[in-house]
């Protein structure tokens, strides 16, 4: 990456707590590109700024903010915390929507706003599409996930009215070796208890958290990708596949399956719309630019994440 002129290009990042945002965070510091971390409880450290997206002002410290190059906002309740109820489908849209709203309103009191302004949204745009494959000119899908992440889409695209570039960064399956996905199937399949959920016919897009954050920096630098850009491998699998894939990188059998009724107990509306829905996403805006993948195949990013 070529970010080396501290005086135009200090990143703001928003969301930094979280599996995306340490990784980040950490590739942006060991580069060492200034930054400036919006949180939500006390500031400890110097680059640290207080903000708090239910508050009239959001950010009291807007002087911190002044000369950003990017802002990178990357909050959002946990999915999978909690089962879906009403209350918490709420928190869902609100953590997303709302405190992009918050961000926004902030970026625009700005006398010098960024360039740049990245927002995380999720492949759950494209809603349950079979084996139909998806590129960013695809158009958004219905159910709760694809409606939180279009009105997501919209408030970020809002940033757009103090000039400079918005993006949003569509994530697919986020694999690491902590935290995420892949550290709580491992247990089952290292267990041997492993297998395909449901049909295991529905689309899984993934992408190594390496190559993810890779995939984000890329983005800043690269002055053609605006709009929806899908960060997702480029060689998306069936959950079968992926299920195979894994018992084989920790050599055992995946051969016990969740079915789709006991998920569905199990997780209620969750199961449908992060579980057993199939998305084909392919990361063509990615590809377009030249981005090249680390891991672009599942069987050895696999075998190098356990």
């Amino acid at each position: 990456m070529t970010m080396t002129n501290p005086a135009v290009n200090k990143i703001l990042v928003s969301g930094g707590s979280g599996l995306i945002g340490t990784s980040l965070v950490r590739s942006l510091t060991d580069d060492q590109i200034p930054l400036v971390r919006l949180v939500r409880r006390k500031p400890e450290k110097p680059e640290e700024v207080g903000w708090d997206p239910e508050a009239e002002e959001p950010v009291r410290e807007l002087a911190a903010l002044e000369g950003l190059r990017a802002a990178i906002h990357l909050s959002g309740a946990n999915l999978s915390a909690h089962r879906w109820t009403a209350a918490y489908k709420e928190e869902i849209v609100h953590s997303r929507v709302g405190s992009t709203r918050a961000l926004v309103r902030v970026l625009k009191r700005l006398k010098s706003p960024p360039e740049i302004f990245l927002c995380a949204s999720a492949i759950g745009v494209y809603g349950d599409r079979g084996a139909e494959i998806l590129t960013e000119r695809s158009e958004p899908g219905t159910g709760f996930l694809a409606e939180t992440c279009r009105a997501w889409e919209a408030e970020a695209e809002r940033a757009a009215e103090v000039g400079g570039r918005v993006v949003h960064l569509r994530t697919g399956v986020v694999l690491a070796r902590k935290g995420g996905a892949l550290e709580k199937m491992l247990p089952l399949f290292r267990a041997g208890l492993g297998g395909r959920l449901g049909s295991g016919k529905q689309w899984m897009s993934w992408i190594v958290l390496s190559d993810l954050v890779r995939a984000v920096r890329h983005v800043v630098e690269t002055d053609a990708l605006r709009g929806p850009v899908n960060l997702v491998g480029p060689i998306p699998v069936t959950n079968a596949e992926f299920t195979r894939a894994l018992g084989e990188a920790v050599h055992r059998p995946a051969v016990i399956p969740a079915p789709a009724f006991a998920l569905r107990a199990a997780l209620g509306e969750m199961a449908d719309a992060a579980i057993l829905a199939s998305e084909r996403v392919i990361p063509q805006r990615l590809a377009e630019t030249g981005f090249r993948f680390e891991f672009p195949e599942i069987g050895a990013a696999l075998k190098w994440l356990v």
